[in-house]
């Protein structure tokens, strides 16, 4: 199991599989696309670099305003958000 440093544990978010399994992926950006915000998120396992897309939905103020992710099931959605994302940051990632 890797360490991190208090700076990086600040960008971790964990998700849970449909089994139930949790695992931890890096926070790299919010973009808005459509109207809406998606988080890009990247896997924090040296063998997978998996990019997971996500809508971002912030709850009613009665519950606290607490965001919450919402998978995004239409492709060409995930793909138009990622390459926002890949214009925005191209100073800072390679993209290859």
């Amino acid at each position: 199991m890797d360490i991190f440093d208090e700076e990086e544990m600040d960008n971790l978010v964990y998700l849970s599989d449909d089994e139930g399994n949790e695992m931890a992926f890096e926070y790299l950006d919010t973009v808005e696309y459509q109207g809406n915000e998606y988080v890009v998120l990247i896997s924090t396992d040296e063998d997978d670099d998996e990019v997971v897309i996500l809508q971002l939905e912030t709850l009613a103020e009665d519950d606290e305003g607490d965001d919450t992710f919402i998978a995004v099931e239409d492709e060409s959605v995930a793909e138009a958000v990622f390459e926002l994302f890949k214009e925005r940051n191209k100073d800072y990632y390679n993209f290859g």
